[in-house]
C-alpha cells in the first residue's frame, strides 16, 4: 500500500508565504505524477499544480507566478511553495499521487488527508 502525508498548512497574512510538503511512502515502484489540489467548502476540488515524471509542471492560472511545485526524488516528496498569498487562496489543500505499485498491484492513486491554509486580509 501507498500512504501520503501532507504538512505545512497554517495561518498567514496576505502577502506572506507558506510551503506545503507531501511525502509518499510504501510499496512504490515509480511515481508518474504528484499534484496539489484545493477545495473550499461548497465548491469542487480544483487542481493547483502538477509535477510529472518527465520533469514538466503545470499550474492553475490563478496561481501562476506565485506558486512553485518541486520534487525531491530521493524522498518521494513534492513541495508547493506559495508566495504572495491572497485571502482567496484559503482552502484545504490535498496532495494526489499516481504511480506504479511495487507490490505487483499495478497502478495506484492516493490522496492525502488535506492541510488547511488560511490567508487573512
Amino acid at each position: 500500500q501507498v500512504q501520503v502525508v501532507e504538512s505545512g498548512g497554517g495561518l498567514v497574512q496576505a502577502g506572506g508565504s507558506l510551503r506545503l510538503s507531501c511525502a509518499a511512502s510504501g510499496s512504490i515502484f515509480s511515481i508518474n505524477r504528484m499534484g496539489w489540489y484545493r477545495q473550499i467548502p461548497g465548491k469542487e476540488r480544483e487542481l493547483v499544480a502538477s509535477w510529472f515524471s518527465s520533469g514538466s509542471t503545470n499550474y492553475a492560472d490563478s496561481v501562476k507566478g506565485r506558486f512553485t511545485i518541486s520534487r525531491d526524488n530521493a524522498k518521494n516528496t513534492v513541495y508547493l511553495q506559495m508566495n504572495s498569498l491572497k485571502p482567496e487562496d484559503t482552502a484545504v489543500y490535498y496532495c494526489n499521487v499516481r504511480g506504479v505499485s511495487g507490490s505487483g498491484y499495478g497502478f495506484f492513486e492516493v490522496w492525502g488527508q488535506g492541510t488547511l491554509v488560511t490567508v487573512s486580509s
